[in-house]
């Protein structure tokens, strides 16, 4: 397996927990978040492009570069890993600026928060976050640049902010006449498809073009699909290349060596996140201020008397102001849950039967935004089985389908 090895200011020592503070009957203090400690069910064989040094050096050899990257962009070793930005100066590639997504370049920061343009100070290179005053590169700041690389783990859900920085990125060069090289990475949940199909009256940030909500493709499919799908402003097209992972197939399981961002510590809030995370459009809080991200859901007007599990949200890293916060809220732990191949509603449905509020639990536009469509609201406000609504998936999902076909690198 791959550890960390802290050899870089760039680099996030994520095993730092704060503790959830949880009291009461049912605790977490004799349970154990199973981190991305644990072993790859890989191990070294899966080949990332980053690794790949010698398909992509040449690409960059007396080129004046940008990357677009967080704590996840490293090349791995045989006891530990080097952070690409680390592993380019050692080559002699000259980069001059550093693009950060959210949750920024160390992949700290707080879900939706507003991350400031900074300097590291092992370099000297600029930082320019896009999570801040702009999401999509500015003509200004990619000037001198001759190409941008983008590297960043992704995991294949469409509220997942990386992909609109990755689409905002590619659009800018293309608008820019400036190459894109696209290092590929595994996507976690590449095995399946499935969710709502984003509706073009909803597109945002956390969800720009109109895919279903797991759409089963690494990050440089995706890509390849979004530049010549002519989804793109204006029909743009970018110079792109994509550089493969080595054996891996959509199939293949894949434990992630490093967290993705602060509120995804494992597999398991991995594998939940497509499900669970449409309780961020909701009043329920999905387990941030825990020390179980995506792995439980709960809030203080679910009916007591229906759930025998109950934890207390507080600031923690990665959630500073988490919802119900110091509250003892009444839900389910699922933490014992290791492996999804579908988005199910039924946790949702199971929150929405059991909540005590005149007002409901869903929130104006933040359920759509992350739903991709009104109808999911509508359909459990009129008590829609699951299995009724996942049938009016379906179409979207086969005319999605036709799509990826053209673009898939992996069997």
């Amino acid at each position: 397996m791959f550890l960390p090895s802290i050899k870089s200011t760039f680099l996030l020592w994520f095993f730092v927990f704060t503790a959830c503070g949880n009291q009461g009957k049912t605790s977490d203090s004799n349970k154990k978040n199973k981190d991305f400690a644990v072993a790859n069910t890989q191990k070294d064989s899966i080949l990332v492009a980053a690794n790949r040094t010698t398909d992509y050096l040449p690409l960059l050899k007396d080129k004046k570069v940008g990357i677009v990257a967080n704590q996840t962009s490293v090349v791995f070793k045989k006891n530990g890993y080097t952070h690409l930005v680390d592993s380019l100066i050692n080559h002699s590639i000259t980069i001059k600026t550093v693009f950060s997504p959210e949750h920024g370049f160390r992949g700290k920061a707080d879900a939706g928060e507003k991350v400031k343009n900074s300097v590291d100070t092992k370099t000297g290179l600029p930082i320019l976050s896009l999570h801040g005053k702009n999401r999509k590169p500015t003509k200004k700041q990619l000037e001198n640049l001759d190409i941008v690389v983008f590297d960043i783990q992704d995991v294949g859900v469409r509220f997942y902010t990386y992909i609109a920085t990755l689409q905002l990125v590619i659009e800018a060069c293309a608008e820019n006449n400036i190459p894109v090289l696209v290092l590929d990475r595994p996507n976690p949940n590449a095995h399946y498809i499935d969710g709502p199909t984003m509706e073009a009256a909803h597109t945002s940030f956390l969800g720009m073009t109109e895919i279903p909500l797991v759409y089963g493709m690494t990050i440089g499919e995706y890509a390849q699909m979004i530049n010549e799908e002519g989804w793109l402003s204006n029909g743009v097209k970018a110079d792109l290349k994509v550089i493969p992972l080595k054996n891996w197939t959509h199939k293949t399981p894949y434990n992630l060596p490093i967290r993705p961002s602060p509120n995804l510590p494992n597999a398991t809030s991995i594998a939940l996140y497509p499900s669970l995370g449409l309780f961020e459009g909701t009043t329920i809080n999905a387990g941030r201020g825990t020390e179980f991200q995506f792995q439980r859901y709960g809030a203080s007007f679910l009916d007591s008397t229906q759930y025998s599990f109950k934890f207390w949200p507080r600031p923690n890293f990665g959630s500073k102001s988490p919802k119900e916060n110091g509250t003892k809220c009444y839900g389910k732990d699922l933490s014992d849950i290791t492996t999804m191949n579908e988005v199910t509603l039924k946790w949702l449905i199971d929150a929405y039967n059991n909540a005590h509020t005149e007002k409901g639990i869903f929130l104006k536009s933040g359920f759509t935004k992350h739903a991709g469509t009104e109808k999911l609201q509508q359909q459990i406000g009129a008590k829609k089985t699951e299995k009724a609504i996942k049938e009016t998936w379906k179409p979207g999902i086969e005319k999605f389908k036709k799509i990826r076909k053209k673009y898939l690198i992996y069997s």
